[in-house]
């Protein structure tokens, strides 16, 4: 099941404009918005707000509805999804919809509040991307400390195959990504503007780097903007994409505690870092500590034994990727069955490994993360040995 109800067939070309539309026509994560796609196909939302339509109020959301519709009108009909999609396109970015193979289902947990669409630019898929990996995230104005724990962390993370979820801002977000590029494994950026805007400005190289390497992933359409109130929305995502969260530095009141709240509200691991008592940054994650129940991590082998099911994580030296030995026989079978040369398509990788589409795209993933395959515009392709070592 889906936040929109049944299990979601691939969206149509009607579908994904009018999600396109309804991006920037509502706040992400609107309950509302939510509310009423889980009742009635985007397309007749669109084409309802497009013409100044009624349209029917799901269960309680009557008098909140009333309260929007004069605004996504006006919204909707100022609003041209041919040029979006058209602007998008020249940037490189795509857009991933509930339904799509990229789609990461773990957002489905947000429920009302799960993104109407993303929109994507990177070279790797964000579903595979985060079907291993963590959240890390801090203060902006880190400290020397703050900056080189981060930066240790999200190397040995990436070292290990996992990729690293951050907020793409200055200070331990921006050290997040930096160590996980140095890694050698995909990183991603979730932004509180259009994925071609590139804020805050500083960071330009480093949102090139990710986009060569990893995913820059938005709620908001190309061209778009950050507001203050944006970056707090776009905190649930960063939680939501991963089974853990951690905190490196923060202060009483930050951003990084709210991606915090954000995360014990859903399930997900809390984790933070401590930090000296006379440190403001560090009484953040102290609170979290004390108070929120989250575990106490100094090391990327603490955070990987708190993810990972006993006696699934290989040994934990620095550098060493999963190794073919290491590998269940499942993943063999999908691994044998991508030739020496060119790609495969799922369905074939499907077949040959005895699998659904589904459960072999979730395996080859993994295998992605581990640094075997990776996606290709055609398919699937096995990674070299001296590939996996570079």
């Amino acid at each position: 099941m889906t936040a929109d109800g049944p299990p979601a067939a691939p969206p149509s070309a009607e579908d994904a404009a009018a999600r396109a539309g309804l991006s920037a026509v509502a706040e992400p994560g609107d309950p509302v918005l939510g509310a009423l796609l889980r009742t009635q196909p985007a397309a007749q939302v669109w084409a309802a707000l497009r013409a100044g339509a009624p349209l029917d109020a799901p269960e309680g959301c009557a008098a909140a509805l009333q309260g929007r519709l004069e605004r996504w009108r006006a919204r909707a009909r100022g609003t041209d999804v041919d040029r979006m999609l058209t602007r998008a396109a020249e940037y490189g970015a795509r857009l991933v919809l509930p339904g799509d193979p990229e789609w990461p289902s773990q957002l489905d947990t947000l429920a009302e509040r799960r993104p109407h669409a993303l929109w994507v630019r990177g070279a790797h898929d964000l579903r595979n991307a985060c079907l291993r990996a963590v959240s890390v995230v801090g203060s902006r104005a880190a400290s020397a400390y703050g900056l080189h724990v981060t930066s240790g962390l999200s190397h040995t993370l990436a070292e290990r195959g996992w990729c690293v979820v951050s907020g793409g801002a200055y200070g331990i977000d921006g050290a997040a990504h930096r160590g996980a590029l140095a890694g050698g494994t995909a990183t991603v950026a979730v932004l509180a503007c259009g994925v071609d805007v590139g804020y805050p400005r500083g960071h330009e190289q480093l949102f090139a780097e990710i986009t060569g390497h990893g995913v820059l992933v938005s709620e908001h359409p190309p061209g778009t903007t950050p507001t203050r109130h944006a970056f707090l929305v776009r905190n649930r995502l960063i939680a939501a994409l991963t089974p853990g969260t951690v905190v490196v530095e923060a202060g009483q009141r930050s951003g990084a505690m709210n991606t915090a709240a954000h995360a014990q509200e859903l399930g997900r691991t809390l984790m933070a870092v401590p930090g000296p008592v006379t440190s403001a940054l560090s009484a953040g994650c102290h609170r979290l500590l004390r108070d929120y129940q989250a575990v106490c991590v100094t090391s990327a082998r603490d955070v990987i034994e708190q993810l990972s099911p006993v006696g699934t994580e290989p040994p934990a030296e620095s550098g060493v990727r999963v190794g073919t030995e290491l590998l269940d026989d499942t993943a063999r079978r999908l691994l044998d069955a991508l030739p020496e040369r060119g790609s495969a398509g799922v369905a074939v990788v499907a077949a040959a490994g005895g699998l659904s589409p589904d459960a072999a795209l979730r395996h080859l993933g993994l295998l992605a993360a581990a640094g075997h395959v990776e996606r290709t515009a055609t398919g699937w392709r096995r990674r070299t040995s001296d590939e996996r070592r570079s």
